[in-house]
């Protein structure tokens, strides 16, 4: 399984030449099968650039599914080129949860006065699963959900794939309890023994003291979680917008200094747009 992350950015996508390192897009991540099929998870404003190595590639056909609707997970999708074409062929996976079904949804990211183009312009063959995952096949890769601890709900992922396993855990506050969302010890056994952990850690504490409740984790309850569940790589997601790349280098630092007061051999990393795993 190829994994590359095409947006780690949360909330609202950055320029400028102190994010080089990071990058500015929002959420979108890509998973290719060893069979060969491509899934895309959220439709951030790196969806773009998914879109276009697609088409130079050759390949019109994906999976798409959502973690959830708040507008840095769905803002690129009018962007995705694919969908204007008539011979690709996209399947959307999304739960409806609190939030109206993904069809609808997405259709409101071309509604006038905000877009120019129609959702019925929409040249590919899309079609919509209505209920929500719980575990599902594409190709060689198993899929299975749980519920996200964010305001509005969601859902995070696994990915298994001959005996690897990819996590994908965004907008996921392990510090605050919301409706539907679960506790750390079923976050621990969804996330054990995985390969690699992406996992959402906006927060320090100097932020957490003001942002506590609003769905994102304090970077220190992302490692606890890391180490709970006895992954092999722990990535840092859904950076701030105000956190340039000097202070992700910062918090990484805080993290191996935690995880060396541990003693742990954990890999710990914040995850830059652009970057390819291998599992």
């Amino acid at each position: 399984m190829l994994i590359r992350c095409w947006g780690a950015r949360g909330s609202i996508p950055v320029s400028g030449r102190e994010y080089l390192k990071y990058g500015g897009d929002t959420t979108c991540i890509e998973v290719v099968a060893a069979s060969g099929e491509t899934v895309i998870v959220d439709a951030g404003t790196g969806i773009r650039s998914v879109g276009n190595r697609m088409l130079l590639e050759g390949r019109l056909e994906c999976t798409m599914l959502f973690t959830h609707s708040h507008w840095d997970h769905i803002l690129g999708f009018p962007f995705f080129k694919p969908i204007y074409h008539h011979n690709a062929k996209i399947s959307v996976h999304g739960c409806p949860l609190a939030q109206g079904n993904m069809e609808t949804l997405l259709a409101k990211t071309m509604a006038p006065p905000y877009f120019p183009v129609p959702f019925k312009d929409i040249a590919a063959n899309v079609s919509y699963e209505p209920a929500c995952l719980e575990e599902i096949c594409v190709g060689s890769l198993n899929i299975s959900s749980i519920a996200l601890n964010h305001p509005n709900m969601g859902l995070g992922y696994r990915f298994e794939e001959e005996g690897r396993v990819f996590v994908f855990l965004t907008d996921n506050e392990l510090g605050q309890h919301h409706r539907g969302g679960r506790n750390f010890e079923e976050y621990v056994a969804f996330c054990a023994g995985a390969q690699l952990l992406l996992h959402d850690a906006e927060y320090d504490e100097d932020d957490y003291t003001r942002t506590k409740g609003w769905g994102h984790s304090l970077y220190s309850d992302a490692v606890e979680l890391a180490l709970a569940a006895g992954v092999e790589r722990f990535g840092l997601f859904h950076h701030n917008q105000d956190r340039d790349d000097h202070g992700m280098d910062c918090m990484v630092a805080k993290c191996k200094s935690l995880l060396g007061a541990r003693n742990s051999t954990l890999d710990c990393f914040a995850v830059q747009q652009g970057e390819e795993y291998s599992l």
